[in-house]
């Protein structure tokens, strides 16, 4: 993939170039297989093979749609037709076979939906009578399921406006009640919440608005007060979502679904889609390039030049139950910019720097983002984030601080210390072996200076923590009333390990580790008895296979205790972190 590591992701023929190279590997199983799947690999994921491998075959065209807008691809152009006609054939070998109440094939229809919306005088009236019967039918199932009350309603809206697009009726009422409920999930300021009030991530810009601005060019005549509702959405949206990434192009790492990588840039790219200028188009070019550039030079790719699972590198253990082996390729969202012409602004822009502060805070997604070391380190204070029901969500969700130098870590088992691989958590035992973190929170705050939050990893144990973010450093001051005797562990930034041993050194109430320009400190100022320097389980980190981390400790007897402690994840020299990702 050395072709692709150094494409500058300027021109739309930088974008096809690399689009072209991600595809490759899948290349040829799409054009010479019969049936209406890919199977790219054995992990397992919560539903089926047969879904798995639908997934696969219809994910890529989140990428390859959009460029056959740019350039004709008649051979690959035609295989997917011909697997279109066979997944919803009810008489064939390889129908997909039914929709059920919540199925992942409903997910899988939004990309279905825009092939047919960019391509109806390719994918729809190249088809036959009973064919276009099939597809309706088909994607029709999906209108009458069960779903989720999140961003999987844009699904329906997606179909119905597909349908409408190729000749059928639209149900205009039932359009209207889907997007009400859209509509209910916004709070303010560009924000939707993803059904759930502390489910603010990155489905908020790859979901609601990327589909909203979709809905936005294709009915803008049609429906022009609701397109204009979410082009309006998602240019407030753009206001602080540029905060999100540091100027190397990495976007802070936080939440679910991380393994769809650079889908985090696809708000952009539907801004461009739609023709919105929320931003300058140089800014937009700038942000863009710089992320793809980034994300080209992590370990994404596995030995045969497919997306694996996993953050910058392959990893399964971060993984949600959703993830299957084709999975990653939402991350092709991103692509839908070279649907736009070669004469589009954006295309004709020169890259300009992002116009933004050192500090932002973002109130209506729960986090407190500082731009540090010029920009290249980014730091995001969440508070009041938690959402139940996904994999390893407190980890995800509930640390004390996000770094785009640091990355975070996930537990493997979280039986013991190291298996917990809790970096920048305060870890909980009342047997000193297994541990707690903080997951849902009583109470919080979030301003410019400080996030307070009030939880309780037992019935018995009430913390109060305060974070003082300054710099590259921040300041924990922890308020403890405990009806039982525990021990704490206060884990600070995990570093990268190359060698057999972790760098660093240990003190009495300080510890810090340090490797390929990266240091993490921890500096125990009260009530703290020991530091330690820990070496987590493998591959709990999204960043680095191997690493190392400084935790201070305590065992507290039933009472009421304040910790204070000086926790810094410091970018000692840019170029060291880049070149360490390289290797």
């Amino acid at each position: 993939m050395e072709k692709i590591r150094s494409n500058q992701f300027v021109t739309q023929e930088d974008f096809q170039t690399a689009l072209e190279e991600i595809i490759r590997p899948l290349r040829r199983e799409i054009l010479e297989t019969d049936t209406a799947g890919l199977h790219l690999g054995s992990s397992g994921a919560v539903y089926n093979q047969q879904r798995a491998d639908m997934e696969a075959l219809v994910r890529p065209l989140w990428g390859i749609a959009p460029s056959w807008i740019f350039q004709k691809d008649d051979e690959l152009r035609d295989a997917y037709l011909d697997k279109l006609v066979k997944g919803t054939d009810p008489t064939g070998p390889y129908y997909w076979g039914m929709i059920d109440n919540y199925d992942q094939y409903i997910v899988e229809t939004a990309a279905l939906s825009v092939t047919l919306l960019l391509h109806k005088e390719y994918f729809w009236e190249k088809l036959s009578k009973q064919a276009q019967q099939n597809v309706i039918n088909w994607l029709s199932q999906a209108l009458d399921r069960k779903i989720p009350k999140n961003n999987w309603t844009f699904f329906k809206v997606l179909i119905r406006i597909a349908l409408y697009h190729c000749g059928e009726i639209l149900d205009r009422e039932k359009l209207l009640v889907e997007l009400q409920l859209v509509d209910s999930m916004y709070i303010g300021a560009g924000w939707y919440v993803d059904g759930k009030a502390a489910q603010r991530d990155y489905y908020i810009p790859f979901a609601f608005h990327y589909y909203g601005l979709i809905y936005a060019r294709f009915m803008r005549e049609e429906d022009p007060e609701w397109s204009q509702r979410f082009i309006e959405r998602a240019t407030l949206f753009a206001q602080e979502f540029i905060y999100y990434f540091d100027s190397d192009g990495e976007a802070l790492p936080y939440g679910r679904s991380l393994t769809y990588r650079f889908a985090q840039g696809a708000f952009f790219s539907a801004l461009i889609f739609a023709d919105v200028e929320a931003i300058p188009w140089g800014e937009m070019k700038t942000i863009l390039s710089a992320h793809l550039k980034s994300w080209m030079n992590h370990d994404i790719f596995t030995f045969d030049g497919r997306l694996s699972i996993g953050y910058h590198y392959e990893n399964l253990v971060m993984a949600e139950g959703y993830n299957a082996p084709g999975s990653p390729y939402w991350a092709l969202k991103t692509f839908l910019l070279l649907a736009v012409e070669a004469d589009h602004p954006f295309w004709q822009a020169e890259l300009l720097p992002v116009q933004k502060s050192s500090k932002k805070l973002v109130e209506k997604g729960n986090l407190l983002l500082l731009q540090q070391k010029s920009g290249h380190h980014l730091l995001g204070y969440p508070a009041g984030m938690m959402v139940e029901g996904q994999a390893h969500a407190q980890a995800k969700y509930s640390k004390f601080v996000y770094s785009t130098k640091f990355g975070f870590s996930v537990s493997k088992a979280g039986v013991c210390y190291e298996e917990g691989a809790f970096d920048n958590m305060l870890a909980v035992s009342c047997d000193g072996r297994y541990f707690r973190t903080k997951r849902e929170v009583r109470d919080y705050r979030l301003t410019e200076t400080c996030v307070y939050q009030r939880w309780s990893p037992f019935k018995e144990v009430l913390i109060e923590t305060e974070i003082y973010p300054f710099d590259q450093w921040h300041l924990r001051v922890h308020t403890i009333n405990t009806k039982m005797p525990i021990e704490i562990r206060e884990g600070g930034f995990s570093v990268p390990v190359s060698g057999r041993k972790s760098k660093g050194a240990v003190g009495t109430d300080w510890a810090f580790a340090t490797e390929g320009g990266l240091t993490s400190r921890i500096i125990g100022i009260e009530g703290y008895e020991e530091a330690l320097l820990v070496t987590p389980e493998a591959n709990t980190s999204l960043f680095f296979p191997r690493t190392s981390l400084p935790c201070l400790k305590k065992v507290l007897p039933i009472g009421r205790h304040r910790l204070i402690c000086l926790v810094g994840g410091i970018l000692e020299q840019k170029e060291g972190v880049k070149e360490h990702d390289k290797n």
